[in-house]
């Protein structure tokens, strides 16, 4: 029974996937049969939503941390999420949301390199910080050339 009541705090505290409470209950001492048992349970009762889980993710790491659609797949498919569920995350993210969030990260980063004299060099590392927070190539590279002058 303790195991239950454990398991259910867990998962009432914020969402979770299927991978973190599996873990969890064989953290705590469950066998195959009683994690397998529990997990249908949670899902039944509502307190275990890989969907919600993901959706979750995706509006937090975007809003809060910016990243980009890149990172937060990364970070759904290192938790086991599936693919559907990850589809169904990213509709979370407004397209001009996305867009705006880009450009204010590379203006930011573009201000903060402004001692930078070599023009390629500050490119480029503007290019590898946007990249690292997630986001498109293709995006990156266009937002790029946009605060350089330079036209495609």
């Amino acid at each position: 029974m303790q195991l239950r009541e454990s398991i259910y705090r867990y998962c009432n505290y914020q969402p979770r996937c299927h991978a973190e409470v599996r873990n969890k209950l064989y953290e705590l001492g469950a066998n195959t049969t009683e994690v397998n048992e529990l997990l249908a349970e949670l899902i039944e009762k509502g307190l275990l939503n890989e969907e919600q889980y993901a959706r979750a993710i995706a509006r937090g790491k975007f809003r809060m941390k910016h990243w980009g659609r890149k990172k937060i797949v990364q970070q759904l498919k290192q938790k086991q999420v599936s693919e559907y569920c990850i589809k169904k995350a990213l509709t979370e993210i407004d397209g001009e949301e996305y867009e705006a969030v880009l450009k204010k990260l590379a203006i930011q980063k573009w201000e903060e390199l402004k001692k930078e004299r070599s023009q390629p060099v500050k490119k480029m590392k503007t290019m590898r910080y946007m990249l690292q927070k997630g986001y498109e190539s293709d995006l990156v590279l266009d937002m790029i050339r946009e605060l350089a002058g330079e036209r495609k």
